[in-house]
């Protein structure tokens, strides 16, 4: 997969590609290409962002910088892939979106400074808006970071084979929050295991995490 991030601060993703699962795929399964605004930005200084018509506070990211970046990147402001921008109102990341995203052979991530985008860029230059949450943070680095991730984990050789993470992190269980999870020991100042974990019954288990996993999900919906 080739996934290729645009961003105002590329050394932010350093300590990324340099750990699991990221490292693990990086150069076979998984080819990140990181992209600097200001390098290819037709404006003078390394300007990328401007202030907002009509007033108010904060910056917001040039359409003409972003279409100047796709079209040295791709040769056009429009490369025919899937291009995703990073905002607060965006369809919220999930389980079901990621493994929808790591299909991708090809995908495109805009970042912004506090995620502001001229509307433009969403409306004309992106195909999908993605958020990891309703509020804003300081720049698009680390919903980008949590995307990388996210994908990476699900390609092939990044986690080991039968390894509890990939049952963990896969959330089969109808697609559903994950449910809670037990180590030893089985009894720490009077705070036990659920008796079914100990019971060595898997089909009781298995029962028992699909509705634990059921009841969070309801939480989380309501």
């Amino acid at each position: 997969m080739q996934l290729d991030i645009f961003t105002l601060v590329p050394q932010a993703f350093g300590w990324m590609t340099e750990r699991p699962p990221v490292s693990t795929v990086l150069g076979t399964e998984l080819e990140l290409r990181l992209f600097n605004y200001r390098e290819s930005t037709p404006l003078r200084a390394g300007q990328v962002d401007d202030d907002p018509y009509g007033g108010g506070a904060g910056m917001v990211l040039r359409v003409d910088v972003v279409a100047a970046a796709l079209e040295k990147a791709y040769g056009a402001a429009t490369p025919g892939h899937r291009v995703v921008a990073l905002a607060p109102g965006g369809r919220r990341l999930d389980q079901r979106l990621v493994e929808e995203l790591a299909a991708e052979e090809r995908l495109t991530v805009l970042s912004a400074r506090f995620e502001g985008f001229d509307e433009r860029i969403i409306e004309h230059l992106c195909t999908d808006v993605v958020s990891i949450g309703p509020y804003v943070l300081s720049g698009g680095e680390l919903p980008a970071m949590v995307i990388a991730d996210a994908i990476a984990r699900l390609l092939p050789g990044a986690l080991s084979e039968g390894s509890s993470e990939l049952e963990s992190f896969s959330l089969e269980l109808d697609g559903g929050v994950e449910y809670p999870h037990f180590t030893r020991p089985a009894d720490f100042r009077g705070w036990t295991v659920p008796d079914v974990l100990l019971s060595g019954d898997h089909a009781r288990i298995d029962a028992w995490r699909r509705e634990q996993s059921r009841l969070r999900s309801t939480e989380v919906l309501l």
